[in-house]
């Protein structure tokens, strides 16, 4: 099992950008695609984005294409969420997860270690 840490959110206006990190444990976090996804109050967790084991392929929810990127440093045992030209319906908590698909996945059941999360909250 792989400890996940999220790091980064925050308040922040619209229009404003943020990055969130997620640090994860253990010598095997290279191995496996990692997603973000996020839950706000009152609804369902949904898929935000995730990427690959390698870093080269990289899928995201209609809603926020061309305004968030994931990346990873594999060195660093890290997965980042560069969210740009937030929108209050961004507002949310945001987790990262480890997926058991290496090319990634936006199905929640695909993944089996989650993070804690890191709060998102936009204002207008």
């Amino acid at each position: 099992q792989v400890q996940l840490v999220e790091s980064g959110g925050g308040l922040v206006q619209a229009g404003d950008s943020l990055r969130l990190s997620c640090a994860g444990s253990g010598r095997t976090f290279s191995r496996y695609a990692m997603g973000w996804f996020r839950q706000a109050p009152g609804k369902e967790r949904e898929f935000v984005a995730t990427i690959s084991w390698s870093g080269d392929i990289t899928y995201y929810t209609d809603s926020v294409k061309g305004r968030f990127t994931i990346s990873r440093d594999n060195a660093k045992n890290t997965v980042y969420l560069q969210m740009n030209s937030l929108k209050p319906e961004d507002t949310a908590l945001y987790y990262c997860a480890r997926s058991q698909v290496r090319l990634g996945s936006f199905d929640f059941n695909d993944y089996d270690s989650w993070g804690q999360g890191t709060q998102v909250t936009v204002s207008s």
